[in-house]
């Protein structure tokens, strides 16, 4: 039998970083497809003497996939419905609200179809949940997520980064939605060495919305990232200067809150690393564990959720070199 074929739309930093990852897993055929068409053909060339299936097709050649890795620009919904009406499932990496929203719409078009859309399988989203769900094993119930983010990939996720700090911020409090404007309730948070301590602020970030679909029984959910003075008031200004290929060390550190043995506990668990890197890892780990025939439920599929073989997943991650780093506290 053949090997499974998974696509990957965008060859840029974060979808070079997801088919580094499939490589790595092995077992698959690689199809990956981009609007510069150059660039996808030297991220496979990247591949070629390693006696590796990397190939680069065109758009509509991604019907002959399994599973589609949407690691392009934003908006990911017009292609994923695509993807889904013909039955291939979908893993996207879309950090972006509105995004995000409409792609959860899309929950009985892929159920009718058989398929699987994972939303969110990136650091922040994606990691964050799984990071959530290794932490809450150690209580008797949580009740309380606090996400904070530092750092950024590509130019895609600079200007995501960027927009995200003039938007509003949604969370999750005692059974409303509380929306506050975006670079406001600065706190210091620690992230694991060596990025350290930096002011996070309040941003449109999409992980309050997906962890609430993947863990219902929370109570508060927040989110934040690290912004500069600089960062937040030109944040509503186009961008100063051209962003970088890929930004420096990041990190994605999760707060969780609730009782152990009749104690209110608190736990820190985070990673610190490219945030590429990270993303990469997620979403092509993810894929993989698709086309394996690890995650079988239709429909709509956050990471964090029971549906997810989540501790797995994390596993995977680990062993492709991404480490944890956890505090323990009460």
């Amino acid at each position: 039998m053949s090997p499974t074929r998974i696509g990957v739309v965008g060859s840029g930093v974060t979808g070079t970083r997801v088919v580094a990852q499939l490589v790595t897993l092995g077992g698959t055929r690689i199809a990956v497809t981009d609007s510069n068409r150059l660039k996808a053909q030297q991220l496979a060339a990247l591949y070629r003497n390693d006696g590796v299936d990397v190939d680069v097709v065109d758009d509509t050649e991604l019907t002959q996939c399994h599973v589609v890795v949407l690691a392009c620009a934003k908006p990911h919904v017009a292609l994923a419905k695509q993807l889904l009406g013909t039955g291939i499932h979908v893993v996207s990496m879309s950090d972006d609200l509105g995004d995000t929203m409409q792609l959860l719409q899309l929950h009985e078009t892929a159920r009718q179809n058989n398929a699987t859309l994972v939303v969110g399988a990136a650091a922040s989203p994606g990691l964050s949940g799984l990071l959530i769900n290794h932490a809450m094993s150690a209580f008797d119930t949580i009740d309380e997520a606090h996400i904070a983010l530092h750092g950024t990939g590509g130019p895609n996720c600079a200007h995501q980064h960027h927009d995200a700090l003039a938007g509003q911020s949604v969370g999750w409090h005692d059974g409303d939605w509380l929306r506050r404007p975006a670079g406001s309730g600065r706190e210091l948070c620690w992230f694991p060495e060596p990025v350290g301590a930096y002011d996070c602020y309040r941003a449109e970030m999409t992980d309050p919305v997906l962890l609430k679909h993947a863990l219902p029984q929370l109570h508060r959910i927040t989110a934040r990232m690290s912004a500069t003075r600089r960062d937040r008031f030109t944040a509503r200004l186009p961008m100063m200067s051209p962003p970088h290929a890929e930004g420096g060390m990041g990190s994605v550190r999760v707060e969780v809150r609730g009782w152990k043995s009749g104690s209110r506990a608190v736990d820190i668990v985070g990673v610190a690393d490219r945030v590429a890197q990270i993303a990469g890892v997620v979403a092509g780990s993810v894929a993989h564990e698709i086309a394996g025939g690890g995650i079988t439920e239709t429909g709509v599929v956050v990471l964090g959720s029971a549906s997810v073989p989540n501790e797995r997943l994390l596993s995977t991650v680990q062993r492709s070199g991404i480490q944890l780093h956890e505090f323990v506290g009460s």
